[in-house]
């Protein structure tokens, strides 16, 4: 196996403040951790504030892998207002002054607990044609967008005032919640729009362990350094399968493992953690017979 990168890699959770984009975070990281190799596993809107999960040097590599992790939300929504943005920095589209009680406004966000089609707000970064929806709903240009599947595991609201609810949400990824807002609004009949917005958790990385820019700025490298979590904890959930030399030198060389020579009986299509001696150093994936790396995280 080979040796073990000096370069900064793991797993940093960040606090991220509004009024910065997800983008605006990157360049922060990149330049406290001294890497071009920064990213994250979800974009958090500029108005929204929370966890955002970094990927700071091979952790980069497991982006793609990170898309079906369940979030939790802190949010606010106004009701008896429609937004273009559908929170409340866009433009007004339609107000209402006939604003439901508090019953109804709980029985229609309760009814939203389950899954349904959802259809994402123009102003996202989804692309359609290498576009993104934001950069054409800057301009002018409205897109039929069809409605994604996503799934409202738990949804808790709470009176502020008669206009105002608070909303406690887990849900799928892909899940909008200025979109259930806005769905929540026009089941009422008033609107709604989203007033604000908090990710407390992503996967198994909550608010309680995020780090702010500014508190970044104030640490020593190596106190920045012992922030990062391993790589490997990005797959915590996955089972471990730990090779003896020979195999896990097959693995890392891009051979298939036979399963009844590491005495394994692990379902097609299920994924794991392949460790060796050393520990995790790639991502594996089950065919049923065999076991091969699909991503390594050692270089």
């Amino acid at each position: 196996m080979t040796a073990l990168s000096s370069d900064p890699a793991g797993v940093l959770i960040l606090d991220k403040p509004g009024g910065i984009t997800s983008h605006d975070a990157v360049y922060k990281i990149r330049r406290l951790y001294g890497t071009k190799k920064v990213g994250h596993t979800g974009t958090l809107d500029p108005m929204a504030s929370g966890v955002l999960v970094m990927l700071v040097g091979r952790a980069t590599k497991a982006a793609e892998y990170m898309a079906a992790d369940r979030k939790r939300y802190e949010a606010r929504m106004l009701l008896g207002v429609t937004t273009d943005t559908l929170d409340t920095e866009g433009e007004v589209t339609g107000e209402c002054g006939e604003i439901p009680g508090a019953d109804a406004v709980l029985a229609a966000a309760d009814g939203f607990v389950g899954s349904y089609g959802q259809v994402p707000p123009m102003y996202s970064a989804i692309k359609k044609d290498g576009v993104k929806m934001v950069d054409l709903a800057r301009k002018g240009i409205s897109v039929d967008l069809p409605p994604r599947d996503i799934t409202v595991f738990s949804i808790a609201a709470a009176r502020i005032s008669d206009r105002e609810y608070s909303l406690s949400v887990e849900c799928s990824a892909g899940t909008y919640v200025r979109s259930l807002c806005r769905d929540i609004g026009e089941k009422l009949g008033c609107g709604a729009a989203m007033s604000a917005l908090r990710r407390t958790a992503s996967g198994p990385f909550d608010i309680s362990r995020a780090v702010t820019p500014g508190e970044l700025e104030d640490m020593t490298m190596e106190e920045r350094l012992s922030l990062l979590l391993p790589v490997e904890s990005l797959f915590s959930e996955l089972r471990q399968v730990v090779l003896p030399d020979f195999f896990a030198s097959l693995a890392a060389n891009g051979q298939p493992v036979y399963q009844y020579k590491i005495r394994a009986e692990i379902p097609a299509g299920t994924r794991v953690r392949l460790c060796d001696k050393n520990g995790f150093f790639a991502l594996g994936q089950s065919d049923g017979e065999t076991i091969k790396a699909i991503k390594m995280f050692r270089i």
